[in-house]
């Protein structure tokens, strides 16, 4: 053996070397020398709050500060068209945790806790109970109350909404210092770090706060002065498609809502324009230097080479285009977000046009871990993408909506190919978009009436209809047996074990508008009441022989809203 290894190259007496020293530590089998090679990697997922698709210096915006995520992406699978099929924080945080489209979960602000049958798979519960020591810091975004189910440690907080000044990130302490809410957050990931057990893998998720504007505020956005520095001395150019045209274009129920409203709160003059873009970059800033600061301490602990890095926004976010704010909506600026997966133990860079969605991420952090996914997500594991060159997900249309039911933004649902984009208003199904996104990607030019394109809106449409059956909440509560007799509607439930909270219904009248959800003779609007018998019509008069449409749907215990009834119909 002596003699083989001095006349054997250096790297085979290496390898020797190590396998002699592993049968000293462990005997003769094979089997640690198989868990060594199979270690499972750590992993640290970072979801950052309304950071848009090109708001990173590696899509090649040049108002981006993020020298630390441009690193990453050069190293790392960058996914070009990542979609958040809901664009909105608590659903998209809902789909996350749950690996469900919000059609299913049917969570969002105003609704109760997140169900309990969705969060026995919450992607974190799955991997402690496989034995991943697991933690969150920061903005989890979901109503529930047993986090300490999901993760060995977490700190549950949020800028505060309560707040009207620069307190809103400003009120968390490291030592003797008030501090930066992201200063905060890269602080407890780099705590977590040293302190993680040594005897078992780790998967932390940091949900930074920033870059979302303190709505309740007169500047709207708070940073760290020592990014001042970044776009001092810039103008910020005007944004695209943000003329008087461009906005006129809008139906008129987004115009009357929070994202012509939150407008005026950032956009609306030329200089909270200025401040609230270079704002918005500024606080990106300031989490890029955290990613810098945890990353120093995964060398320092010499774990950084089986540590997987994985950065998303959770959803879009407008800066001034259509002359409106927020997200919400299903334009490109609102579904789409950065998507970065950095797996250092296979550096192979290269950049993925096929679209990856927010619902990708927990079935993509359990292949990692090596633990299987529940059959009942909706995503697909992008690991692939980091392992091959050659990878097809077999996704052709997919489904996104925003459906939470508040009067200030109006609900929409559709879907996205890679080439085209079809969506619709859900109080009013006649206003639609029909969008060439490859020779449109501004999406300027609604073709929905275009008899060129019927066959496409048709088809698109149709696929819409299809998906929304497909992803239904299979416990959603649904009005049965609903009747209109003597002016008075009574219904029955598809669940007595859940309790009525509200009804809506909607009298039209005709069929087609009553298929579009157009209450145009009664809309009730969302009524308080566990009532199911002898709700009186207290609409518009009725004319004498005409024959109208209605139907209805109702709210369950956790304010939740079920699919509205198959249309019937009366003659006065």
């Amino acid at each position: 053996m002596i003699k083989f290894i001095k006349i054997a190259h250096q790297k085979i007496k290496q390898v020797l070397i190590l396998s002699f020293a592993t049968l000293l530590l462990f005997g003769c089998s094979n089997k640690p020398v198989i868990e060594i090679s199979q270690k499972k990697p750590n992993i640290i997922f970072i979801l950052t709050d309304d950071q848009r698709w090109d708001a990173i210096g590696y899509a090649g915006n040049k108002l981006a500060y993020t020298p630390e995520m441009d690193q990453l992406a050069e190293k790392a699978v960058f996914f070009k068209n990542t979609i958040a099929t809901t664009p909105i924080c608590a659903a998209s945080r809902a789909s996350i945790i749950s690996g469900l489209q919000e059609r299913t979960h049917n969570y969002s602000f105003t609704t109760g806790e997140m169900k309990e049958e969705y969060m026995q798979n919450a992607y974190p519960r799955i991997l402690k109970k496989a034995g991943y020591y697991t933690g969150l810091y920061g903005k989890f975004g979901v109503k529930y109350k047993h986090l300490d189910s999901l993760y060995n440690v977490s700190e549950n907080y949020d800028l505060r909404y309560d707040k009207k000044d620069i307190t809103s990130y400003y009120y968390k302490t490291l030592g003797k210092d008030t501090v930066h809410l992201t200063r905060y957050t890269g602080e407890k990931a780099i705590d977590f770090i040293k302190k993680a057990p040594s005897d078992k893998p780790f998967c932390l998720q940091l949900s930074f706060s920033a870059p979302h504007a303190s709505d309740n505020t007169v500047e709207q956005y708070f940073w760290d002065e020592k990014y001042n520095h970044i776009l001092e001395n810039t103008t910020i150019p005007d944004a695209n498609n943000s003329s008087d045209e461009d906005y006129n274009k809008l139906p008129q129920r987004v115009k009357d809502g929070f994202n012509r409203l939150r407008w005026f709160w950032r956009n609306d003059t030329p200089e909270k324009y200025q401040h609230s873009v270079k704002g918005y970059y500024r606080m990106i800033a300031g989490i890029d230097d955290e990613i810098s600061k945890i990353r120093k301490e995964l060398e320092q602990k010499g774990i950084a080479d089986n540590t997987i890095i994985i950065l998303m926004g959770d959803n879009g976010f407008f800066l001034g285009e259509r002359q409106i704010s927020g997200k919400w909506l299903m334009y490109e600026n609102s579904i789409k977000v950065p998507l970065i997966i950095y797996d250092p133990r296979n550096k192979n860079h290269k950049d993925v046009d096929e679209m990856a969605l927010n619902i990708d991420v927990p079935a993509t952090i359990l292949d990692f871990a090596g633990v299987q996914a529940p059959a009942t997500w909706h995503g697909k594991s992008l690991k692939p993408f980091v392992d091959t060159d050659k990878v097809d997900l077999k996704r052709d249309t997919i489904l996104i909506e925003h459906l939470w039911d508040f009067k200030n933004i109006a609900p929409s649902e559709g879907v996205r190919t890679k080439d085209w984009k079809y969506f619709r208003y859900v109080d009013d199904k006649s206003i639609e978009e029909l969008y060439n996104l490859k020779e449109d990607p501004r999406e300027t030019n609604n073709l929905i009436k275009d008899e060129k394109h019927q066959e496409v809106s048709n088809k698109l449409r149709n696929k819409l209809e299809a998906l929304i059956l497909e992803y239904r909440d299979p416990f959603e509560f649904n009005p049965i047996n609903v009747t209109f007799n003597k002016n008075q509607f009574s219904w029955e439930v598809s669940n007595n074990s859940q309790k009525q909270t509200g009804y809506q219904i909607l009298v039209s009248s005709s069929k087609e508008n009553n298929d579009n959800n157009i209450g145009d003779v009664w809309n009730s609007d969302k009524v308080e009441s566990d009532a199911k018998q002898g709700i009186k019509f207290v609409g518009n008069k009725l004319e004498s022989q005409k024959t109208y449409f209605y139907k209805m749907r109702i709210y369950d215990e956790l304010n939740r809203t079920g699919r509205y009834s198959a249309p019937q119909k009366f003659t006065n």
